[in-house]
């Protein structure tokens, strides 16, 4: 388990595709003490990353639209965080896509949703 008393500096800064993933990921980012930025859209979440210190970019990849070797390819260039993509498991382009382009790690929504609070702390 985690240890809840390391100080780790840097924002988590995510994508969600949609506004229930948005309130997810903020409530369990809240119920370990972490705080999160929601960006709106690919642009928006450059723009927050650009403007700070930044250790964990979480990106959904099952937005619409998305042109996943780009905005990695941004954020690759822009940041040293670590990018954590989730999509749904059948999406096998997509996780090939995403790791191509340089996602440190891509998993399963599902495995995401029940994870989240862990892999909040981990990175």
């Amino acid at each position: 388990m985690p240890d809840s008393n390391v100080v780790r500096s840097g924002a988590v800064v995510a994508l969600p595709a949609d506004l229930i993933f948005g309130a997810r990921i903020r409530a369990s980012a809240e119920s370990v003490g972490e705080p999160v930025i929601i960006a709106k859209n690919p642009e928006d979440l450059l723009a927050k990353v650009r403007e700070g210190d930044t250790r964990l970019i979480i990106l959904d990849l099952d937005r619409r639209g998305l042109a996943i070797t780009e905005v990695i390819g941004q954020l690759k260039a822009t940041s040293s965080a670590m990018i954590l993509a989730y999509v749904s498991h059948i999406q096998e382009d997509a996780i090939r896509e995403a790791k191509s382009a340089g996602a440190d790690k891509v998993i399963a929504r599902g495995a995401f949703a029940k994870q989240l609070p862990e892999l909040l702390t981990l990175y």
